[in-house]
């Protein structure tokens, strides 16, 4: 029974597991998450991951184990497992660090193979693997929360250079309003726009905000969904999707928002089914995994982005 782990390195937190390769199922018991500080040094944040992956390591039997895999924001240079971390508010330590190199280390397993694909993408195929709809739709994934990630699929397969797919496959990057996407459709949006609006600063993400003015929040979800809607409506209609999938914290307060969303884009004749995905981590854990299943692997090894 081929076993990997599945690591997913979120801006304030890794959670990790082991999957059995054959039925893409994660092993419940074997899951672990840890509190990360994206600004700490470099040794801090590898040994704080390497801490969460080695508990998942006791469990296992090795003769089992084919690698690691790990679901990794950008930017990443994914074929050569290199952090390229500058622009985006996290991980800025590690600019330039190969953690293909460094990371074994700190790891209980050094020889393990490391492979790494972008957050995105690994939830995007984790949740189709386990989300009960076709992987042969069009699908175009979406993750909200320190970060804003994307990745467009069709057949199972991330583009990242395609007809119709923005440039490397990704929208974080792209320009909207006065700055970047990443800088609207992120947690840091939600509590910059709420100490802008409402005069004090929140602690904690968007679930805090949430909890604590309920209808400040709602208000603030109007003004998100707006610039969604604008920003996405161009790739959306370029790519024409049968299943956007929306995962993430910010994801978490879809109550908030996902009616609102749905009106707004038939408004613009987007009609396409929209899925929330609870257990983001989990998604990505699987995706991530799915990088040591050999058929999937060989169609995609040599076109990972370097971004």
């Amino acid at each position: 029974m081929p076993i990997a782990i599945g690591v997913d390195i979120g801006g304030s937190h890794i959670s990790c597991a082991a999957v059995e390769l054959n039925s893409n199922e994660l092993i419940y018991q074997t899951y672990r998450q840890q509190s990360v500080d994206s600004k700490a040094d470099k040794g801090v944040i590898l040994q704080r991951w390497a801490d969460c992956i080695n508990q998942v390591l006791s469990l296992l039997d090795k003769n089992e184990l084919v690698g690691i895999g790990f679901a990794m924001p950008g930017p990443f240079r994914y074929k050569e497992g290199i952090a390229m971390f500058e622009v985006n508010d996290k991980f800025e330590s590690l600019y330039g660090v190969s953690i293909k190199e460094e990371l074994p280390q700190y790891l209980d397993s050094k020889d393990l193979p490391l492979r790494f694909f972008n957050d995105a993408s690994s939830f995007g195929i984790g949740s189709m693997l386990t989300g009960g709809f076709s992987t042969q739709s069009k699908v175009l994934a979406l993750t909200l929360g320190t970060g804003f990630g994307a990745a467009f699929f069709e057949d199972e397969y991330p583009l990242i250079h395609a007809e119709h797919v923005p440039e490397n496959g990704c929208l974080w990057d792209k320009d909207f309003k006065d700055s970047i996407a990443d800088d609207y459709f992120s947690t840091r949006w939600f509590i910059q726009e709420f100490e802008s609006e409402f005069g004090y600063r929140v602690s904690g993400g968007v679930k805090a905000l949430v909890e604590l003015n309920g209808s400040k929040a709602r208000s603030l979800f109007e003004k998100f969904t707006d610039n969604f809607v604008t920003f996405t409506t161009p790739y959306l209609k370029a790519f024409n999707p049968d299943v956007l999938i929306i995962g993430g914290s910010i994801a978490k307060s879809s109550q908030l928002f996902l009616e609102n969303l749905q009106n707004k884009l038939i408004a613009k004749d987007l009609d396409m089914e929209i899925k929330i995905i609870d257990h983001t981590d989990h998604a990505n854990i699987i995706g991530a995994s799915h990088t040591f299943d050999p058929s999937f692997w060989n169609k995609i090894k040599d076109k990972l982005p370097n971004i």
